[in-house]
């Protein structure tokens, strides 16, 4: 019975451990550019899904970007793939649990782009305490950037076929 009870505390702390804990704030200047995979076919991206993929990198021509983000999802991965070439930047993976702490430590003063699913971009923007609905359709983009102040503005673009 004790190792029962001992179990089921420690499957309770490790699901502890994956959820966002407290307020997650974005510091002053940064920008994140959120957008959701493109169109897919069961896992993969559709041909529009990559005819959407390559249209990102002309909805964010002009825009600094300091670092691409995406979770270890083929999708993710092939969405961002045009970009990150496009910039000659590497798409650095993160885990798609659990995103929002280390998402706004690492973009702290910098231009960054999250390619992600329905999952992590909700959690994100819950988490940040984000207004409005956040970008789950394809093709919808939020650029989210904070003033010196740490104030926050949201702009929402479409881009793709």
């Amino acid at each position: 019975m004790l190792r029962r009870y001992f179990l089921l505390i420690a499957a309770c702390a490790g699901l502890a451990a994956c959820a966002e804990t407290g307020p997650v704030n974005i510091a002053p200047d940064t920008t994140i550019y959120m957008t959701r995979h493109g169109d897919r076919a069961a896992e993969n991206l559709s041909d529009l899904g990559r005819d959407r993929a390559r249209a990102l990198v002309a909805a964010l021509e002009g825009a600094p970007i300091d670092a691409i983000y995406s979770p270890d999802i083929q999708r993710n991965l092939d969405t961002a793939a045009p970009l990150a070439e496009a910039r000659g930047l590497p798409v650095e993976t993160r885990a798609p649990q659990a995103p929002t702490a280390r998402l706004a430590r690492e973009s702290a003063g910098r231009s960054v782009v999250w390619v992600g699913n329905k999952g992590n971009i909700t959690t994100i923007w819950e988490t940040l305490g984000l207004p409005g609905a956040p970008p789950l359709g394809y093709g919808d983009l939020a650029v989210i950037r904070t003033d010196a102040e740490g104030r926050v503005t949201i702009e929402r673009r479409r881009y793709g076929p």
